[in-house]
């Protein structure tokens, strides 16, 4: 699996930006794509996902409202659509993948927490100036 993120940059707040995920490598019928984002001295926090397989979403708190996770028809390609955005958005944003998609996004749906997927794109930056 191979995750290329692009769509990072520097908005205002209150500003939107959507970040692109192009995965390869999808043999599956199921995955779990997410999107996590790290900032240099604190813990990385897994901000949404969607299941391949059956649709099935997560979103973070912090997310929740603002974010919206999505495909295109193909499959082949993720989006965040990230919406009045923050100056605490600021981070590396990754684009990350892992198997059985549906159980992985419904037991994180219950424990309200990603776990660590195992295939990872190399991050794009996203900055909100206040």
């Amino acid at each position: 699996v191979q995750l290329v993120e692009s769509g990072g940059g520097l908005v205002q707040a209150g500003g939107s930006l959507r970040l692109s995920c192009a995965a390869s490598g999808l043999t599956l019928d199921d995955y779990a794509i997410g999107w996590f984002r790290q900032v240099p001295g604190k813990r990385r926090e897994g901000v949404s996902a969607i299941s391949t397989g059956d649709g099935t979403t997560y979103y973070s708190d912090s997310a929740k409202g603002r974010f919206t996770i999505s495909s295109d028809n193909a499959g082949n390609t993720f989006y965040l659509q990230m919406e009045n955005l923050k100056p605490e958005d600021t981070a590396v944003y990754y684009c990350a993948a892992d198997v059985l998609g549906g159980v992985l996004i419904r037991t994180a749906q219950q424990m309200g927490v990603l776990p660590a997927f195992n295939y990872w794109g190399q991050g794009t930056q996203v900055t909100v100036s206040s």
